[in-house]
């Protein structure tokens, strides 16, 4: 083996092509970011849902408003992070289907993150969000080239830029929702070997500045890491690697369910979002799996832009079934997880984890 090369986003540069996956709800928080940016890699904070578990917002009598407590949670967050990595490379990941997006996506970009991940729809207006600084780099997640070219053709026509770089996620490995339907997770047009050499091709052929290509999906280890970049990505994004770390910001038996799951435990759970996700096995997912009349599918609180739950009471809801299980609830929450779950065996730290996938 070789040694990785350097990832350049924007005007940023991490010292390893690896960038840590943004997990929500509170599962990839301030420690678990900070932890990964000061090992060499991009610390990535997930913006969803961070008030739900915060001072700002009181389940029990229902006061407060669930989006001005995940602004003051997020600024929280962000503070605490750089706090713990003043001189690393953090950002957020930021969903578009989510009702305040806008709102967490202009506050991340205020507190002065690197860069601002998006997924969950297409970030057609990110650049309208973050045009006050220009520091910030901008990533959108996609499947599919299709919708890359869609996203370069908006950005240059409405903003004149293009995004700083693109994550690539594999729908038929990744972890949490999939930017696939059920009946497209097999669909060769989606599947990561043919979509990053594609996207790099039109990339280098349309336009006179790099534009890095990120895997994402299924990356567990250096082997994947080397072929991720043979394939031609400048680097990998790695989410349930480090999920089995003491600095997750999980609930510590989230992180041993992890640990005690085996292959066959990961399976595909539909979502009130109305795609897919990839879960681990528990009660609370064959529940889902079963569509059974035991599932509480009262709204928390309003969270999403499309929602089977609010909308026709049905599935459940899907920011107290992750929050449920990042406070420890493993057997009535949703645990997502990508396909490479159920190898790890003990929980260690962030640096042992970095260390292991960068040794040449």
């Amino acid at each position: 083996m070789t040694s990785l090369p350097t990832l350049q986003i924007g005007r940023h540069t991490a010292r390893y092509p690896i960038v840590q996956g943004g997990m929500g709800i509170r599962i990839s928080g301030a420690k678990l970011a900070a932890a990964v940016a000061n090992a060499g890699g991009i610390g990535i904070v997930s913006a969803v849902g961070l008030g739900l578990n915060s001072p700002y917002y009181d389940r029990q009598q229902k006061k407060g408003n669930f989006f001005e407590a995940n602004r003051l949670a997020l600024i929280d967050e962000l503070n605490q992070a750089r706090a713990l990595s003043p001189d690393g490379i953090l950002g957020i990941n930021a969903m578009v289907v989510a009702r305040d997006y806008e709102t967490l996506v202009r506050t991340a970009a205020e507190r002065g993150v690197n860069l601002i991940i998006s997924g969950a729809g297409l970030p057609i207006h990110l650049p309208k969000y973050t045009k006050d600084h220009p520091d910030v780099a901008l990533v959108p997640i996609v499947s599919s080239t299709r919708a890359a070219k869609v996203i370069c053709r908006k950005w240059e026509r409405l903003y004149d830029r293009l995004p700083d770089a693109f994550v690539v996620e594999n729908p038929n490995t990744a972890g949490g929702h999939l930017g696939a339907k059920y009946e497209e997770l097999d669909d060769p047009a989606l599947d990561a070997d043919r979509v990053i050499p594609e996207l790099i091709e039109f990339l280098n052929s349309e336009y006179d500045r790099p534009i890095p290509v990120i895997a994402a999906g299924g990356i567990w280890d250096r082997g994947d890491i080397d072929r991720a970049i043979a394939l031609g990505a400048a680097g990998v994004q790695i989410g349930t690697r480090f999920i089995t770390t003491d600095e997750c910001d999980a609930d510590v038996r989230y992180k041993e369910f992890h640990c005690r799951a085996r292959p066959e435990d990961v399976v595909i759970v539909p979502s009130p979002v109305g795609l897919p996700g990839r879960a681990l096995k528990n009660p609370f997912v064959e529940k889902a799996i079963a569509n059974s009349d035991e599932l509480e599918t009262k709204c928390l609180a309003n969270c999403l832009q499309v929602c089977a739950c609010r909308d026709r009471r049905q599935t459940y809801c899907i920011v107290q079934a992750l929050d449920r299980a990042a406070r420890g609830d493993v057997e009535n929450g949703l645990i997502f997880a990508g396909s490479n779950a159920g190898r790890a065996r003990k929980i260690v730290p962030v640096a042992d984890v970095m260390a292991q996938l960068v040794a040449s």
